[in-house]
């Protein structure tokens, strides 16, 4: 069956928030973020994208099952951890929309659908205006890290060929229980920045 790619905005994103909850807590698990879920937290983080009126998310439906999905919201929107480098470094945080996750089932990768995720969340800031930067961050993990699969690659490359730079001094730090652990550990997440217009 084709994938179908659907995008949805503001309140009308409420009813997909426990499919991305759940989605987010799947894929996240895998490395590079081995993040051990909590659903409460989900719910509080995924919120701010139905409070947002200019927020987006691009949903893909197998069947009308969500097996991945893309998240963006003005920064403004977003919380005050992701605000930080920005107004250190001087941007205007009214000019950046910020790109939250792209999640997809294993299964329904390879088939252009990260492309995909990035074209609609551009064109959605672009239909928007009044922004200047597309921006979103990642953890990073040491290359010896022992828990690396075998065969892993970083998205590095896929994000540059899409016009993202990768920013040396730009980082944020959200705290989250890896898989197996007692606590939660604050990662370091480094930003990658875009011109809108590029």
């Amino acid at each position: 069956m084709a994938i179908e790619v659907v995008t949805r905005g503001g309140e009308a994103v409420a009813p997909y928030l426990g499919d991305l909850a759940q989605l987010r807590i799947a894929v996240f698990r895998e490395y590079p973020y081995l993040y051990e879920g909590d659903a409460q937290y989900e719910q509080r983080y995924l919120a701010a994208y139905a409070r947002s009126p200019r927020s987006v998310f691009v949903l893909a439906l197998d069947g009308g099952r969500v097996v991945g999905a893309s998240t963006g919201l003005p920064l403004v929107d977003d919380g005050e951890a992701f605000h930080r480098p920005f107004l250190e470094r001087g941007l205007p945080l009214n000019e950046v929309f910020y790109f939250g996750e792209s999640v997809l089932l294993p299964e329904y990768r390879g088939q252009g659908l990260g492309h995909r995720f990035f074209d609609e969340r551009e064109a959605h800031a672009q239909r928007l205006g009044g922004f200047r930067i597309t921006a979103f961050c990642a953890v990073e993990r040491a290359d010896g890290d022992p828990r690396r699969p075998a065969g892993y690659r970083p998205n590095d490359v896929f994000w540059r060929k899409r016009g993202y730079v990768r920013q040396e001094d730009m980082f944020c730090a959200l705290d989250w229980k890896e898989a197996g652990d007692d606590a939660p550990t604050t990662h370091p997440l480094r930003f990658w920045l875009r011109p809108l217009d590029a």
